[in-house]
């Protein structure tokens, strides 16, 4: 029988073959990005160590910390009035310049290729001031359907790796702008005609990156308006590109945002161009790592909802299309996306999460259990606590699917934003859509469900969701392994969840019965009174807990999402409803 040494060294031999095959297919990519909060400290991860990537076998690091590498450029070839000599703006260009350069630097020194995440478009606040009879259009917007804009671009890469020639290629985001962390510069998107806008953009980056600098270009399709979820627009535009050995189209797995209940994303293995599929590790709709959440048997296999209230057409997980010659391998998202918190001091379930997808791009004729099961091997997870772990892991997945939306209603993908990041959205039927509001969603689908007479069972469905992560909290006493801070974190975390959704539990059904009552005139007042007395005390329970479980996440919040920083919430939320109704049965006691 092998010793757990035995199965170490086995993985390990295995890992460096891997390593050493792909390593000799340079068209094939295993890369992995930390997301950092736009406009905060960065991320505290083992991810952002290329020599923990490069002993994991990633082949490349994306760096996202919003400082881009187009924004480190001076522009003194088309003007040195941007970034004056001696100036304060100068001074800052230039330490980002050196922050580029070292991480340049630490990624090479550690084997492994590095990638600027790159919007477009960002450019100096004093360049736009200059040239803005030419390079904007009617409303004031940065435009690429300018001559000068498009020259502008040029130049820019051209100084770019002129001035980082060691950078291996950009990744390149066309559908959102942040300008947080770019105090001097400004920017929107270039999208303004169409297919024709990413075609226009996608010869400039062929041809300035991938030719005459033999550099990769990582192409993002997540964008607004079809490029990354519409077969036809997605192929309107590729079709029209000539492919290129540095030219890869890079592809989130599902038809939308890292959302549960989205559909596949039916662009993948489209077209004749290299495809990347982009996996989120650290679940911003689902906790971001504060409990329990694995997801890599669902995007390697397909996801439960496929097979029930969601069901697919076409193909439907990662194991599908992995031998569509367009498929040239996996990046993680190994932490990040969205905003503000849940706040994590342990990684574990983004280490668990992102190490599984890896090792399985690796090695795909791997099964999804059998990567999951070397990991146990590694982390020490022996005997009984194996099988205890795994049932843990899947159920995780059914017990989030369950609490967020619905395997058994149907659930529309706009309202899946009623809980994301930290808040907590309300049935108030008022939100602000200039601010992304969040508020407004459960009001859409209260309604829906009312109309349908399917109302209870969703929220009978939210209370199945407390079972399952009873059984979850009960299996992660019961589990050891040798990292002593992961076996807390397993349980605390355990614990985090059955809670978090407790409160769910009961805030849907106060909401539900308000909602019922505020249209038939009768208000089930015990019946609410009970649920909002369970509300109060779960919440009272989740607070104590985390100040008596320092490792424990931060909190979830009664408020909805509103994109105002730097709370990114207003006064609306599940907070404010359960309390509008709290107040409505008062005064029919």
């Amino acid at each position: 029988m092998k010793t757990h040494l035995d199965k170490l060294i086995t993985l390990l031999i295995l890992l460096v073959s891997l390593q050493i095959s792909r390593a000799q297919d340079e068209s094939y990519f295993v890369l992995d990005m930390v997301h950092h909060n736009p406009g905060e400290p960065l991320t505290n991860s083992i991810f952002t160590d290329p020599a923990f990537l490069k002993k994991n076998g990633y082949t490349g690091q994306v760096i996202n910390d919003f400082t881009f590498a187009h924004a480190a450029i001076t522009f003194d070839g088309l003007n040195r009035n941007i970034f004056p000599e001696g100036s304060a703006e100068r001074r800052w260009v230039n330490a980002a310049a050196q922050k580029v350069k070292d991480n340049i630097k630490r990624a090479h020194a550690a084997g492994i290729k590095v990638y600027y995440f790159t919007d477009i478009i960002v450019l100096p606040k004093k360049l736009v001031e200059l040239y803005k009879d030419e390079i904007t259009d009617e409303n004031g917007k940065i435009s690429f359907e300018r001559p000068k804009t498009v020259e502008i671009h040029r130049m820019m890469l051209n100084e770019l790796f002129d001035t980082f020639p060691d950078l291996d290629g950009l990744v390149i985001r066309t559908g959102e702008t942040y300008l947080n962390n770019v105090p001097h510069h400004t920017g929107n998107g270039p999208i303004t005609n169409g297919p024709e806008s990413h075609v226009k953009l996608l010869n400039l980056l062929r041809e300035e990156v991938c030719q005459k600098r033999n550099k990769m270009v990582f192409y993002r399709t997540w964008s607004f308006g079809g490029m990354h979820e519409q077969p036809d627009y997605y192929l309107k535009v590729t079709n029209q590109i000539e492919t290129h050995k540095n030219l890869v189209f890079a592809i989130k797995h599902t038809k939308g945002d890292y959302q549960r209940t989205f559909d596949f994303n039916q662009t993948l293995t489209l077209g004749k161009h290299p495809q990347v599929v982009e996996v989120q590790c650290q679940r911003e709709y689902e906790g971001k790592g504060a409990y329990p959440d694995y997801v890599m048997d669902g995007v390697i296999n397909g996801f439960e909802e496929y097979s029930s209230n969601k069901p697919q057409k076409g193909y439907k997980s990662l194991d599908e299309i992995k031998k569509s010659p367009n498929f040239r391998g996996i990046w993680s998202w190994s932490r990040g996306g969205g905003w503000v918190g849940p706040y994590i001091s342990n990684e574990f379930w983004c280490e668990l999460n992102a190490l599984v997808i890896s090792r399985w791009a690796l090695n795909t004729n791997q099964t999804e259990q059998q990567v999951f099961d070397a990991i146990m091997d590694e982390k020490g997870i022996k005997g009984a606590s194996r099988k205890r772990f795994r049932e843990l892991a899947l159920l995780s997945a059914k017990a989030v699917i369950r609490g967020h939306s619905s395997v058994k209603l149907p659930f529309q993908t706009s309202w899946t934003w009623w809980m994301r990041d930290e808040f907590l959205s309300g049935v108030d039927p008022n939100y602000n859509p200039r601010q992304f509001s969040s508020e407004g969603l459960l009001n859409k689908a209260f309604t829906q469900f009312y109309k349908d007479g399917v109302l209870s069972a969703a929220v009978a469905e939210k209370f199945e969701a407390v079972d399952l992560w009873k059984k979850i909290e009960k299996l992660s006493k019961k589990i050891d392994m040798e990292e002593k801070n992961d076996k807390e974190y397993v349980h605390v975390s355990s614990v985090y969840g059955l809670l978090l959704h407790q409160i769910i539990a009961e805030g849907w059904k106060v909401m539900a019965l308000g909602f019922t009552g505020d249209r038939t005139g009768k208000y089930a007042v015990k019946e609410m009174s009970s649920a909002i007395a369970n509300y109060d005390k779960y919440w009272n329970r989740y607070e104590q807990f985390r100040t008596l479980n320092l490792s424990a996440a931060t909190l979830y919040k009664p408020f909805a999402f509103e994109y105002i920083a730097p709370a990114y919430h207003g006064d609306k939320g599940m907070g404010a409803s359960v309390n509008y109704y709290r107040n409505k049965i008062k005064n029919l006691q």
